[in-house]
């Protein structure tokens, strides 16, 4: 096996000229850097990550904990984590925290033991003692998909990255409302997370949109999961006045919704109206196929990481939200004829992208 003296006489340099040159913690002529680049090359010299991290205090590595395995949703926020951090040279460690905050603050703890240089993380419902421990370690981090309040001054903060929520769940509302719905009920997600208070206030603002009075009794909490929504819609549809229209605010939800639903006998569209917020691989292999809001989450995973990677460079810069658009995707759930193909999918941008500058 080669070792960096091995490399050192081949590019007839010093062994710290190679040393800087692999950990670019100097900077080195061009026609030095390439000498030594093609001696690795030649002798398939493996730097030594552990040796390489003792000597910049950098293990080049991510931290990522979101509930990967219990919410689909996420799988596809870790292939765009996954995909950028390897592009960047960076390996990643992954931690499932279950959206419970007990299990969150353990498994945050063992990823910042493991010396990860910054963590990506989406906090649960209750992320008090998460954001304290990050901040009393001051662990480079950016939150996911979860934005939290503007904390007050001196109290630290975090860069995040989420997409829109309010627009796009205003979207659907006014579209319901434009096909003559009157009753539009709302599966809304887990209280305390910010998807869930941003989706209710898009749904308020749709209902204001088209004119309909807010009607409190049919939003109902399906707890972010299908079990909950599938009682959750059995509690709609238990209403004296049943709404003939349903949004659900996230993909498991969906899920559940549409067993309440098939339990009932109830058809989609033509005995109640579906749509709903996160579109997922097989939301068009239903029949009718799901009119919903398509998430850039694969983009979301990526820019979170590219985030991440900016701030472990000017750990003093300010910090940024960055909101990602969605996408309406028209499809036949909510009651209007089927697409052609050529439109599905091709549907209105929602908001478009914004960074600003903020403290969780």
């Amino acid at each position: 096996m080669s070792t960096m003296a091995d490399v050192a006489r081949s590019a007839g340099v010093s062994v710290a000229t190679v040393s800087h040159v692999l950990n670019g913690t100097r900077p080195v002529l061009p026609h030095t850097r390439q000498a030594v680049l093609d001696a690795v090359e030649a002798l398939g010299y493996t730097p030594n990550s552990l040796a390489r991290s003792l000597v910049t205090s950098r293990t080049r590595s991510i931290g990522l904990a979101v509930s990967a395995i219990s919410n689909p949703y996420f799988t596809e926020i870790l292939q765009g984590v996954e995909a950028a951090a390897l592009e960047a040279g960076y390996s990643l460690l992954i931690a499932d925290p279950h959206d419970d905050p007990e299990h969150e603050l353990k498994v945050v703890q063992l990823l910042h033991e493991r010396r990860v240089d910054g963590m990506i993380v989406a906090p649960s419902a209750e992320p008090g003692d998460l954001v304290a421990y990050l901040r009393r370690q001051a662990v480079p981090a950016v939150l996911l998909d979860r934005v939290l309040e503007p904390a007050g001054p001196g109290q630290g903060s975090f860069d995040q990255v989420c997409a829109e929520n309010a627009g796009p769940m205003a979207e659907l509302v006014t579209h319901l409302a434009s096909l003559g719905h009157r009753r539009i009920g709302l599966v809304a997600g887990l209280p305390g997370l910010s998807t869930t208070s941003e989706r209710i206030a898009g749904y308020r603002q749709g209902l204001a949109a088209a004119g309909l009075d807010a009607d409190d009794e049919l939003v109902v909490s399906g707890s972010s999961e299908a079990t909950g929504a599938e009682r959750a819609t059995a509690a709609l549809l238990a209403l004296p006045g049943a709404p003939t229209a349903l949004v659900t605010a996230n993909n498991a939800m969906t899920i559940g919704a549409l067993r309440a639903l098939r339990e009932r006998g109830l058809s989609v569209p033509g005995d109640i109206a579906l749509a709903c917020f996160d579109d997922f691989a097989w939301a068009d292999l239903f029949a009718p196929r799901l009119t919903a809001i398509a998430q850039p989450s694969r983009e979301m995973g990526a820019r979170s990481v590219r985030v991440l990677l900016e701030r472990l460079a000017a750990p003093d810069r300010e910090a940024r939200t960055v909101r990602l658009p969605c996408a309406f995707v028209h499809r036949a759930s909510c009651g209007c004829p089927e697409p052609r193909p050529a439109d599905t999918g091709s549907s209105m941008q929602s908001t478009s992208q914004s960074e600003k500058g903020t403290t969780p």
